[in-house]
């Protein structure tokens, strides 16, 4: 008898083998791999073939192509149109990401409400939802319109139908791990499934130049769930980070193959729906309520300086010392520590310390560094700072406090916002009513950091 060949795919990043193992090699999960049946495996040859067939297209010089002449059309919200690079390109397919609850479908019926308004054909497809569900929704975040469609569905042979029998404008896919395909012998979310429809609703972006936006679910480490060659395909990747329990909502591109990736989309939940957020004026810190380890900086998302709260607690330990931090690079934070132990003397590896940063904002940058010691530094001596000052600085392992970018718009959001000190490395070239104190060693901000 022959021997029945077997195969082992990883549910999480889609790696096969011969035999099970009990930890994914590729992507370290454990207990993902699931034993392929006959037709699946039948199903991955058949496909790979397909794949490799002979290409009857032509290599040409690269100074014989034309250029895609990109266009872009609003999407009705300022702050989605920023992310994606000054509005949404026909025949893109973008993936949206986020935890539950943090707004995703209540995101994408606001702008299936607002094209459809502007009479384009948008159809919404739900897997997930009732049509009535959507509808109750839809009621409170003011999108009903003769032009938007409800198609509760979640067989891709029925979208497919239904996308060829009408000239839509604009498709969502919520979400794309409760579609499933026919012509995939596998369950609905499964590695397989993900790929191929994936692949298809990419097919048909293209080729019908419609512009498609895809929910997709995240695991518990915030990445989207199925393999990593979902992103790879798709030609928008963003996210949805902060707090489910404010009223704040970031969306950042992470990946963008029509604009930059360094724009954030900043949102308020209200009852009225997920809108832009109309001003960042004391959004992410509060100037009345400053206490001991509490520090104010400005990072750069994007074009946009945007004030925020730094918050530390320094307490001395019972055991062995916890370092651990929100919002900010915990290795990062470690090598702060080791740096003010060294830099100042100070016994911080007797003492726990916790870091924050407020609004569930993620700090990506360096310039933050001078606003992190400086908490630390005020919880440890139990000193509040004052609440017009703000600290800016990159801090390197030596010691020394770097200058960051675009230090004077910095500046002037800072005198916008009404304060009236900052902490820098160095002058800023515009003049302005900001007092600047300049220090460019960490042992210089003790004289500067209480005043």
């Amino acid at each position: 008898m022959a021997k029945k060949k077997t195969l082992f795919e990883c549910q999480s990043c889609g790696f096969q083998t011969p035999r099970w193992m009990g930890k994914c090699p590729s992507c370290n999960e454990w207990e993902s791999l699931i034993e392929l049946n006959s037709e699946q495996i039948k199903f991955l040859k058949e496909t790979s073939t397909i794949s490799t067939q002979t290409n009857t297209n032509k290599a040409k010089p690269i100074t014989e192509i034309n250029e895609d002449n990109v266009t872009r059309f609003s999407s009705g919200s300022r702050e989605l149109d920023l992310v994606l690079g000054g509005g949404i390109v026909p025949g893109s397919l973008t993936l949206i990401g986020g935890s539950p609850g943090v707004g995703k479908s209540t995101l994408l019926l606001k702008i299936a409400g607002n094209l459809a308004k502007t009479n384009k054909k948008v159809l919404y497809v739900s897997g997930e939802e009732s049509a009535g569900q959507i509808k109750l929704r839809a009621n409170r975040l003011d999108a009903n319109h003769d032009a938007l469609y409800l198609l509760p569905e979640i067989s891709l042979s029925s979208v497919i139908a239904e996308i060829s029998s009408k000239s839509y404008e604009f498709i969502i896919i919520d979400s794309i791990q409760t579609l499933y395909s026919d012509e995939t012998p596998s369950a609905p979310g499964s590695v397989t499934q993900v790929r191929t429809i994936t692949f298809d609703l990419m097919r048909i972006a293209k080729s019908m130049h419609i512009p498609i936006f895809i929910i997709g679910h995240i695991t518990k480490d915030g990445s989207i769930a199925g393999p990593r060659v979902l992103e790879h395909m798709v030609d928008i990747v963003l996210y949805f980070e902060g707090d489910t329990n404010s009223e704040l909502r970031l969306l950042r591109g992470f990946k963008n193959r029509f604009g930059s990736t360094n724009e954030v989309g900043i949102f308020e939940m209200n009852k009225h729906g997920l809108n832009d957020a109309k001003s960042m004026a004391g959004k992410f810190f509060d100037k009345e309520k400053l206490q001991s380890g509490s520090a104010l900086t400005v990072i750069m998302e994007g074009s946009r300086p945007i004030i925020i709260e730094v918050q530390a607690l320094v307490s001395e330990s019972y055991g062995h010392a916890k370092r651990s931090s929100t919002g900010f690079d915990n290795n990062r934070l470690n090598m702060l520590l080791a740096l003010l132990e060294k830099k100042l003397d100070l016994p911080l590896g007797t003492h726990d310390v916790f870091i924050n940063i407020s609004g569930g904002v993620k700090v990506n940058e360096p310039s933050a560094d001078l606003a992190i010691i400086a908490a630390i530094l005020s919880s440890y001596r139990d000193r509040e700072l004052s609440a017009e000052t703000l600290f800016l600085g990159e801090v390197s392992l030596t010691g020394e406090i770097r200058e960051v970018s675009s230090l004077s718009q910095r500046i002037k959001e800072i005198e916008t916002q009404g304060f009236k000190k900052a902490i820098v490395p160095t002058k800023p070239i515009e003049n302005s009513n900001i007092k600047c104190f300049i220090a460019d060693e960490v042992s210089k901000i003790v004289e500067w950091i209480f005043i």
